[in-house]
């Protein structure tokens, strides 16, 4: 059942985050907000820009919605002249307290009322670090999973050795930075974050297991629900992945569903379709459905 459509303004804000960062945001506020809050987390190179459809969509359903770029990516990328991101700072604990500073400010927006985020890919898997995840009521991870290699797609396997163990090497070490777009490959990366990933994507327990320590303590602390949809279609994420993901929120009350694309009357999803305009009809509707019945439909 959608909401009577509510009319939506849009603003852009900069975060200040720890350790100097610079956060941009955008918020989607309805003139009628009834649900709570969401907070879009965006999946590796994909910029906030790309979710902006979705996020008005969400916001017009009677939703205050939140999208942001990490630093050193999509709006939040330094502009200093000839600095770009060769030399730039930043890795994916840096991107964590992003996300914080993010999660901060969306829980001042409706006081008392649920908080959600709603991650893609990369933006589902950060969440388990935060250290104010007690404030979110839920994570709805859409095509979330681990990203260790041997669990990724079979095409993408085949692919990842040459990445992980020569063109992130070679292309870092030449421009002091991932130069992605020019590569045709995830997108552009400051250094830091495409090492520590490749860490992670090296190890059989991704994040928790190439970090230890402090990582997984904040993974089992996490006990926020997680409902995770595994796209059938999806050309990077297994079934397997996102499960194992998913048991990295070890003590949350955590569910998997499969999609497939003929569930919401389309020929293909794949790992980044779900948020396309062409879904608004089918998979908006369907994501929606879920936020609203999240601590349900997680624990069930």
């Amino acid at each position: 059942m959608t909401t009577q459509a509510s009319t939506v303004a849009e603003h852009g804000h900069v975060l200040d985050s720890e350790g100097g960062g610079r956060v941009a945001v955008h918020h989607f506020a309805p003139s009628d907000a009834v649900h709570g809050t969401v907070v879009v987390g965006a999946a590796m190179g994909v910029p906030q820009a790309y979710y902006a459809d979705f996020a008005r969509w969400l916001a017009s359903q009677g939703w205050q919605v939140v999208t942001f770029d990490y630093r050193g990516s999509g709006a939040s990328t330094p502009t200093t002249p000839h600095q770009g991101l060769r030399g730039f700072k930043a890795n994916l604990f840096d991107w964590a307290r992003d996300y914080e500073a993010v999660v901060d400010w969306a829980a001042s927006l409706q006081p008392g009322q649920p908080l959600y985020a709603i991650g893609h890919s990369l933006g589902a898997q950060l969440p388990g670090m935060l250290r104010n995840g007690h404030k979110l009521s839920g994570l709805l991870g859409v095509a979330a999973g681990s990203g260790y290699w041997k669990q990724n797609a079979p095409a993408l396997r085949r692919k990842v050795p040459f990445m992980w163990y020569f063109l992130v090497p070679v292309s870092t070490r030449l421009f002091g930075y991932f130069p992605g777009k020019r590569l045709g490959a995830v997108g552009d990366l400051p250094n830091g974050v495409i090492r520590q990933w490749r860490k992670w994507c090296l190890h059989p327990q991704y994040s928790a297991g190439a970090e230890g320590g402090t990582v997984r303590q904040s993974y089992d602390n996490a006990r926020f629900p997680v409902l995770s949809l595994s796209i059938q279609d999806d050309e990077m994420m297994t079934e397997a992945g996102i499960l194992s993901l998913m048991n990295l929120y070890a003590n949350a009350p955590r569910r998997m569903l499969r999609v497939a694309p003929a569930d919401v009357g389309v020929r293909r999803i794949g790992h980044l379709g779900a948020f396309r305009r062409e879904h608004v009809a089918g998979m908006w509707p369907k994501l929606e459905k879920h936020l609203r019945n999240l601590p349900q439909e997680a624990a069930a």
